[in-house]
């Protein structure tokens, strides 16, 4: 049986987490770790909640990664993950309504059936050429 919410750990270093949309909650629940520099989880609420208005107090953060966090439209895609010595250590195909935040390694989209997927990553983004880096990997999994 399928986790409907999945964190993938390799060497007792995180490289992702999987909600499924078939995932219910009946509060709001947020998966990530505190002190990880993106946050990932769902916001449930009865009818009738109210947030009163706000902000987000500024600081400086100091932040030595980027995650990206993408959440399937539609269509169907596979994120292969690949640990640090490049070899694959997971396929996970998502479809419509499943999310998964990248956090750490190397990893690879396969698009299974056309596509659009919102995704969102800690900016600026200063172009492939530079925040980008493809990766030669090993062949050790099927």
């Amino acid at each position: 049986m399928q986790k409907l919410h999945e964190l993938i750990i390799h060497k007792k270093k995180h490289y992702a987490e999987v909600i499924r949309s078939s995932l219910k909650s009946k509060s709001t629940t947020f998966f990530s770790p505190e002190k990880s520099s993106f946050q990932f989880g769902l916001l449930a609420h009865k009818k009738g909640y109210e947030e009163k208005p706000h902000y987000h107090r500024p600081f400086k953060r100091v932040i030595k990664d980027v995650q990206q966090m993408f959440v399937v439209q539609k269509g169907k895609v596979r994120v292969d993950l690949y640990s640090d010595d490049k070899k694959l250590i997971k396929k996970i195909n998502l479809k419509k309504g499943d999310a998964i935040v990248l956090i750490h390694g190397t990893h690879a989209i396969n698009v299974i059936e056309d596509m659009q997927c919102i995704s969102v990553k800690q900016g600026p983004f200063l172009g492939t050429e530079f925040d980008q880096v493809n990766v030669k990997v090993k062949n050790n999994f099927k």
